[in-house]
């Protein structure tokens, strides 16, 4: 895969949780990488004692070493309260800016929704406000030379992004073979200590994600995969006929 690949999550370990295996091979094949982080992370966590600050100074440094397990080296925080994210036009014109700034030819963000299929903890709302931000960044506000005067009087030109990949959570049409970077996702989830709590088995506690990439590889004969809804937002999105039913042989056939 050629170009720049965005990832823009919601809280530091997102990414990771998300996507990491699929970022370890994008880099390790020779793809560019960038995060953008929406919130500050301070919410996480299980003690109440230490500031908001510090807590994200903590969550930043666990992000940034997390993202060098996987290859990515360029690590953006937005800052937003953690807790509060909402879709608005400040989150959507932040995002544009990175797109603008960045130019990738794919994004891979939140799904947009809450789930009522899979755990709850798929559907934080600071998941799915920036799920919708990202998606309204990509289209219409990066690619609209009249959408936010002041980017373009700091020389962020308009751009426009080819694809956007979001998690599986329903009918999923892309499936991406990582079985050789499970445990590297496992690894880079790992950097994020101050995510799990004192007494319990950190790799123990993170077997459903293994079970998950399993699962996944099923549908497409390999022993892990991550699992995607891709939606084409390039110019020519909307030529060409609509994408086959997920239940269907040739989506479970798409496999990069």
């Amino acid at each position: 895969m050629t170009g720049r690949v965005m990832v823009v999550a919601a809280h530091p370990d997102d990414a990771e949780f998300s996507f990491g295996a699929t970022v370890a091979r994008l880099t390790d094949e020779g793809t560019e990488v960038v995060y953008v982080v929406c919130t500050d992370g301070s919410l996480g966590g299980s003690n109440p004692r230490p500031s908001a600050d510090d807590v994200s100074a903590v969550r930043y440094a666990e992000q940034r070493a997390a993202a060098a397990a996987l290859g990515v080296h360029d690590v953006v925080f937005l800052g937003f309260r953690d807790g509060e994210l909402t879709a608005d036009v400040a989150l959507r014109r932040a995002v544009t800016r990175q797109i603008r700034r960045w130019r990738p030819g794919i994004v891979l963000t939140h799904w947009p929704q809450r789930s009522l299929t899979f755990p709850i903890g798929a559907s934080h709302p600071d998941h799915f406000a920036a799920g919708e931000a990202v998606l309204s960044a990509i289209y219409p506000d990066a690619r609209n030379p009249r959408a936010y005067p002041d980017l373009l009087a700091d020389g962020l030109e308009p751009h426009v992004v080819e694809e956007a990949w979001l998690p599986g959570l329903r009918e999923p049409n892309h499936f991406v073979d990582v079985s050789r970077y499970a445990d590297r996702k496992i690894e880079a989830i790992l950097q994020h200590k101050s995510q799990f709590t004192e007494h319990s088995d950190p790799v123990a506690s993170l077997g459903w994600v293994r079970d998950r990439m399993r699962h996944n590889g099923s549908y497409v004969g390999c022993d892990y995969a991550e699992a995607y809804v891709r939606i084409q937002t390039g110019s020519n999105a909307g030529a060409g006929p609509p994408p086959a039913p997920a239940d269907s042989a040739a989506a479970h056939s798409l496999r990069w």
